[in-house]
């Protein structure tokens, strides 16, 4: 996570200004070494609600999985199951129309004027 915000701040180096960065609450997220680097960077770090999975892109890759995998479908054997889950992954490609849109990073940049 330090590195990553230390890239982050490299893509935005006025370090006159403030960015703002929106996290999960994962326990590498929180860490006291993450904050203290947040704060020499000059990044304010925010965190999500709890439970919040339409901010969290891959809980929405896992909503979709689960829709195209599991839901209403019943696996004789594990190995039905183990073939069905590597060849959605094997095949995600041909769910890019329908991913397109429920995983878009399309975040906002707020800029300060």
């Amino acid at each position: 996570m330090k590195v990553f915000l230390g890239e982050i701040r490299k893509e935005y180096p006025d370090h006159g200004k403030s960015l703002h960065v929106f996290l999960d609450n994962a326990r590498y997220n929180r860490a006291y070494s993450v904050q203290e680097k947040a704060e020499l960077l000059n990044i304010t770090l925010h965190y999500l609600p709890p439970y919040s999975p339409n901010l969290n892109l891959i809980e929405r890759l896992w909503k979709f999985f689960k829709k195209k995998v599991v839901k209403n479908r019943y696996y004789e054997t594990f190995d039905e199951f183990s073939d069905a889950i590597i060849a959605f992954f094997h095949g995600i490609g041909s769910h890019d129309r329908e991913l397109e849109t429920l995983l878009t990073l399309k975040f906002e940049i707020i800029l300060e004027s």
